[in-house]
């Protein structure tokens, strides 16, 4: 099954101001359309919580949206479930089902339990021309992984659209 890592950040190196900060705020609309398009394809969005309720609390369409909670959400949908399982787990729970790719959302915490797992296959990283001098970063350890740089694109306005392979898994 393949895993990848999807995330916009600052120019330096923030995935949010503060866990309640949506990203949708400052984020280029070719950041937006590459997120809807790579999500909508793998069919399923991994998220926590915390990332979940800045979606307004309500699922992405025509996407499975998993989402990482201590206890189960009231009034979720179909097209949503809660989980607590690993990452090992979850993917092959997935797998299972039918589906044949995951991405990974966010926040930070679940970047960092889900590329620490070995199973991330690609990091679809968005850098933004923006500033934020503190925040929030992607990853909450430290990590000790090598990618190679499989693809780069420069929009008008400045961001960068990365696709990294990772190399160690």
């Amino acid at each position: 099954m393949k895993c990848f890592i999807i995330v916009a950040m600052s120019a330096d190196g923030y995935i949010a101001k503060d866990p309640k900060s949506p990203s949708t705020v400052w984020t280029s609309k070719e950041d937006k359309k590459r997120f809807v398009e790579l999500t909508k394809k793998a069919g399923v969005i991994v998220t926590g919580l915390n990332t979940w309720k800045t979606f307004g609390g309500k699922p992405l369409k025509d996407r499975l949206n998993v989402i990482y909670s201590p206890e189960p959400i009231p009034g979720l949908p179909e097209s949503a479930e809660t989980t607590s399982k690993t990452p090992a787990e979850l993917l092959a729970d997935l797998e299972k089902r039918g589906y044949s790719e995951a991405a990974i959302c966010g926040g930070s915490q679940i970047y960092t339990m889900f590329m620490k797992s070995g199973l991330v296959d690609e990091l679809y990283l968005t850098i933004e021309p923006v500033v934020f001098g503190d925040g929030i970063r992607l990853f909450k350890e430290e990590m000790g992984f090598s990618l190679r740089l499989a693809d780069m694109e420069r929009t008008e306005g400045g961001t960068l659209l990365l696709r990294y392979e990772k190399l160690d898994r």
